[in-house]
C-alpha cells in the first residue's frame, strides 16, 4: 500500500509538472519557431541526460532494452510533441483537449498489452467516464472539424500512450530517470541535427520569457517531469497511475490563469471536481 501511494505523490508530482509545459510553450512560441522549439527542448535535456549518465556512471542498457527505449523515444521524446504540434496547425487548443482526456485510456490499454496489467472491471468505467467528462469540456469550449488535425491528434495520443506504459514497465527494472535519460540520449543526435537546421537567425532579439519558456519546456517538461513520472507509473500501476492525466488539463488552466491572467470559470472548477472523482474511482478498482 505505500509504495501504490508514494506512486500516486510521484505521478501527480509529474503531472503538476507537466502541466506547466503549456503556459510555458505560449510563451516560448511567442518568439521560437514551433518545430525548433520541439527539437531543442529535447537536444537540451538529452544533453544533460548524458551528463546524468555519465557522472552516475550508469551501464549501457541491454539489447531488449534498447528497443523498449527506442519506443518511448519514438513515443514521448519525438512522436507526441511533433505530431502535436503539427496538428494545432489544424485545430484549436480546445478542440485538441478532446484528445488529449483519451491519453489516459490508451495508457491503461497499452498498460494491458504491454505490462501485463489487469484492472477490475470498474477501473474501465471510471476512466472511461473520466475521458468523457474531459472530452464533453472540450466540445462544450466550441470545436473546429479537421481531419488531417483529427488523425493527427489519435496519432499523438495512440504514440504517446504506448511510450508511457512502455517507459513505466521498462522503470521497474530500469530505474524511472534512467529510462528518459537513455531514451533522450538515444534521440540526441537527431534532434540536435534538426535543431541546428532551424535555429534562429540570431538569438540576440528573443526576450527573456521566451528563454525562460524554453528553458522550462527543456528541463521540467522534458527531463524532470519524467522522472517523477516513470516512477510513479512503476510504483503505483501503469493503468491507475495514467489516469492522472485527466487532471492535467486543468491544473494546465489554473497555471495559465496565474502565470498568463487567463479566465477560469466555475465550468471548470466544476468539471476538474468531477474528473478528481473518476481518478479517485479508478485507484480504488485499479488492481
Amino acid at each position: 500500500m505505500e509504495r501504490m501511494t508514494a506512486g500516486w505523490v510521484n505521478g501527480l508530482i509529474g503531472v503538476v509538472i507537466f502541466s506547466g509545459s503549456l503556459p510555458a510553450t505560449r510563451v516560448a512560441v511567442a518568439q521560437f519557431d514551433p518545430v525548433f522549439l520541439t527539437v531543442a527542448r529535447a537536444a537540451i535535456a538529452g544533453l544533460l541526460a548524458l551528463c546524468l549518465l555519465i557522472v552516475f556512471r550508469q551501464k549501457r542498457p541491454a539489447g531488449r532494452e534498447v528497443l523498449s527505449l527506442a519506443v518511448v523515444a519514438l513515443g514521448v521524446v519525438v512522436g507526441f510533441p511533433l505530431l502535436t504540434a503539427l496538428a494545432l496547425q489544424h485545430v484549436t487548443s480546445a478542440h485538441s483537449i478532446v484528445f488529449i482526456g483519451l491519453l489516459p485510456l490508451a495508457t491503461a490499454t497499452f498498460a494491458v498489452i504491454r505490462g501485463g496489467e489487469r484492472p477490475k472491471p470498474a477501473f474501465w468505467i471510471f476512466s472511461v467516464l473520466g475521458s468523457a467528462i474531459v472530452a464533453g469540456f472540450a466540445v462544450a469550449q466550441g470545436l473546429t472539424a479537421s481531419p488531417a488535425g483529427d488523425l493527427l491528434m489519435l496519432a499523438a495520443v495512440l504514440v504517446c500512450g504506448l511510450g508511457y506504459a512502455e517507459g513505466g514497465r521498462l522503470s521497474r527494472t530500469l530505474g524511472g530517470w534512467q529510462v528518459i535519460s537513455w531514451a533522450l540520449v538515444l534521440s540526441l543526435p537527431v534532434m540536435m541535427a534538426v535543431a541546428f537546421l532551424y535555429r534562429p537567425a540570431s538569438f540576440a532579439g528573443i526576450e527573456t520569457p521566451a528563454l525562460v519558456g524554453l528553458g522550462y519546456v527543456s528541463l521540467f517538461s522534458m527531463l524532470i517531469g519524467f522522472i517523477f513520472w516513470y516512477r510513479g507509473l512503476s510504483q503505483g500501476g501503469i493503468a491507475a497511475v495514467g489516469q492522472l492525466q485527466l487532471l492535467q488539463p486543468f491544473f494546465g488552466l489554473a497555471l495559465a490563469a496565474t502565470l498568463l491572467h487567463e479566465p477560469v470559470t466555475w465550468a471548470m472548477l466544476g468539471v476538474t471536481v468531477a474528473v478528481i472523482f473518476c481518478v479517485a474511482g479508478a485507484r480504488r478498482f485499479a488492481k
